[in-house]
């Protein structure tokens, strides 16, 4: 049988922001109440008063609070090192039968000088190569044949070491991701190894970015 409570539950986990804001109290209940309402009196086919799901959403809102967050600030808390790195550019090309090849010469070139940053990965379709701006003639020469279909200058890199036990909690890339974007930041690239993870946003975002990862530490 269907309660208020299971489906005020249901309801607000649908909603990844909404539940993450209510889990840190920052929602005014009694307005949440009146928004969702409709909603719930049409799952449930009856009408219910306001001040039911706002005790729906109180119960909910400390569960959620235990449950999820704690274990995640936890984890946050551990953060490692975080490594910045500027005057980068990011190609993105599709994939074919010799982008690989060219790859390999380039992997050559890096290694000749370790100070370069160099970063990359591959999906179904395409190819992308994040990597310093000092580097950027011999990528279009060697990758002069090939399909690029995104280029993207002026970028700065972070590099997140994250505890080990960050495989086992639930939530940590999405809590991460949300304080950024709710600081505006637009993410370019996310690439991730099993504790490391490298975002890439604008040169002009990457202070605000540091801080806001940063800051997680201090929960």
């Amino acid at each position: 049988m269907k309660t208020i409570s299971s489906v005020v539950e249901q309801y607000i986990k649908k909603k990844p922001f909404l539940q993450s804001a209510l889990a840190q109290g920052i929602i005014n209940l009694t307005s949440l109440s009146r928004i969702v309402k409709p909603e719930i009196e049409e799952e449930l086919g009856k009408e219910i008063r306001n001040g039911a799901i706002v005790m729906a959403l109180k119960r909910l809102s400390d569960d959620l609070e235990f449950r999820a967050t704690h274990k995640i600030i936890k984890v946050l808390k551990n953060i490692g090192e975080i490594t910045v790195r500027s005057s980068l550019t990011d190609y993105t090309f599709l994939a074919s039968d010799t982008v690989l090849v060219q790859q390999a010469k380039l992997l050559d070139e890096i290694n000749a000088n370790q100070d370069i940053f160099y970063t990359s990965s591959r999906g179904v379709n395409e190819i992308n190569i994040v990597i310093s701006n000092s580097m950027d003639e011999i990528v279009e020469r060697l990758f002069k044949a090939e399909k690029c279909t995104q280029k993207a200058e002026n970028l700065s890199s972070i590099t997140v070491k994250l505890p080990a036990e960050n495989v086992s909690v639930p939530g940590i890339y999405y809590f991460i991701f949300q304080r950024l974007a709710w600081e505006g930041i637009v993410l370019y690239e996310v690439i991730s190894t099993t504790n490391e993870f490298t975002i890439l946003v604008d040169d002009d975002q990457v202070d605000v970015a540091f801080r806001t990862i940063k800051d997680l530490k201090a929960l």
